[in-house]
């Protein structure tokens, strides 16, 4: 059986506050593990993967010129 993380141990391990982490979970966006409603909430080493996964966005590429103005020649 996999080790079960706190809610405090997650955030921590995240980087984020606990809010956020609540938020996430009430959101859907990170599975987590509650044996009795209204019970203690745990996570997974995977379940933190995998959100960390879902949050992990691609650097998009730097255009060249991101100014309408021209470069001055040396020459001129």
């Amino acid at each position: 059986m996999e080790k079960l993380i706190t809610r405090k141990e997650a955030a921590r391990i995240l980087g984020i506050s606990i809010a956020t982490l609540d938020a996430a979970r009430n959101n859907g966006l990170i599975s987590y593990v509650q044996y009795v409603q209204n019970g203690c909430v745990y996570f997974t080493d995977m379940g933190l993967q995998e959100y960390i996964a879902k949050c992990t966005h691609r650097a998009k590429p730097m255009e060249k010129n991101a100014t309408y103005r021209k470069t001055r020649n040396a020459g001129a």
